[in-house]
């Protein structure tokens, strides 16, 4: 599990409502976390899909938050001849395991 900058981070990120089963649905929730790249965002409240806008400071205590891992993601899937949409990506390509294992 990853620990966030701070506790109103921590709960943004683990934002849970009774109304919507997706964040994206849910005009309550306001930050979306990505743990594959490493990757905050705002999340943006658009009918036509799920997007967010990338941050790079913490809105609440203004901590710095970790870089973004998605180029190196595509890097390493790309050096396994790996393709995103594969359906038989490797599980640890679906969260953050694969920073563990990758150099």
């Amino acid at each position: 599990m990853t620990r966030h900058c701070c506790d109103a981070m921590d709960r943004q990120v683990n934002w849970h409502c009774d109304q919507h089963d997706d964040p994206y649905d849910c005009p309550d929730a306001f930050i979306d976390f990505e743990p594959r790249f490493q990757e905050y965002g705002l999340i943006v409240h658009d009918p036509g899909g799920h997007t967010y806008t990338c941050i790079n400071f913490c809105p609440w205590c203004g901590q710095r938050l970790p870089e973004s891992q998605r180029d190196r993601w595509f890097d390493e899937l790309e050096r396994r001849g790996l393709e995103p949409g594969d359906d038989d990506l490797p599980p640890e390509f679906r969260d953050d395991r694969w920073l563990r294992h990758s150099p």
